[in-house]
């Protein structure tokens, strides 16, 4: 899972187009309607009971919010000025670097850790873990998708929401596989290479990125490669299984509704229910 190190510095320049307000939205409406996360406007007062110590430490962490992949910490900061306390975990010190300097500017209270999705270590419980933007398809092989999912169980709260996404196996079959893309600015530009490997599932991403140089008139060149593997939805209903949760609802990324065969990225929303049994 090692990428993200040069891509980071012109990451931004490349998602401009993301629709990062939308997806902010989105979620917050699906953490309303099924989670357990309340805002910071909405969470004073509310079930405080005796006021012990001990309750206002277990309804801090009912709602907090955790962006798993979080990158630049985008998605992160909108999260975050929506009112939700939030956590934001990557495996990319470079990707973490500019959201630690979103975060200077910006003065929110976000925390960052430099962890891998795999080996989830977290300091408390949370509320929510949202996983989006296809983080969940570097999970190259079943088990690390399943042992990641049975982390992401550990760490929520009783009755806490998971919502993730992932790029299904038909988009990669069907829609970008051995495509090629490229885009070209004034101050970058890149070409993205696709090779998928049908037998074993996985999509190849070799990028080769060109930045201009601020101090003189060339552009300096790098590459790396990014792999990716397809994922049916089936096997997604499993894996949550596995990890010992519920599954709410599953939704086609582009219409809101319910998947098809023909679904390229699919939301998948579930919830922690055996520590919420063992009450």
């Amino acid at each position: 899972m090692d990428a993200y190190t040069d891509f980071a510095g012109v990451y931004d320049i490349f998602m401009d187009n993301t629709p990062y307000q939308e997806w902010a939205d989105f979620l917050t409406e699906l953490i309303e309607k099924y989670g357990i996360s309340k805002r910071r406007q909405y969470a004073e007062g509310v079930e405080r009971g005796d006021g012990s110590i001990q309750e206002e430490i277990l309804n801090s962490e009912k709602n907090l919010v955790l962006d798993l992949g979080c990158g630049t910490g985008t998605l992160t900061e909108l999260l975050y000025q929506k009112g939700f306390d939030m956590v934001g975990v990557d495996n990319s010190e470079d990707m973490l670097n500019a959201a630690f300097a979103k975060r200077e500017s910006s003065g929110s209270g976000i925390l960052y850790l430099c962890q891998d999705m795999r080996e989830l270590d977290l300091y408390s419980t949370v509320g929510t873990v949202v996983c989006v933007c296809d983080s969940i398809n570097y999970l190259l092989e079943a088990d690390q998708v399943e042992d990641t999912f049975k982390l992401v169980n550990n760490y929520l709260y009783p009755g806490g929401l998971f919502i993730f996404d992932f790029n299904t196996l038909y988009k990669y079959e069907q829609v970008i596989g051995d495509v090629t893309i490229a885009e070209n600015r004034d101050e970058c530009s890149f070409i993205w290479e696709n090779f998928y490997h049908g037998e074993e599932r996985i999509n190849e991403y070799d990028l080769t990125i060109f930045v201009k140089e601020t101090e003189r008139d060339l552009f300096r060149r790098f590459t790396e490669t990014h792999f990716q593997k397809g994922y049916t939805l089936e096997e997604m209903k499993g894996f949550v299984k596995k990890a010992g949760m519920e599954l709410i609802l599953t939704l086609d990324a582009d219409t809101r509704k319910a998947p098809t065969k023909e679904s390229q990225r699919i939301y998948v929303l579930a919830r922690e229910c055996l520590k919420a049994q063992k009450k």
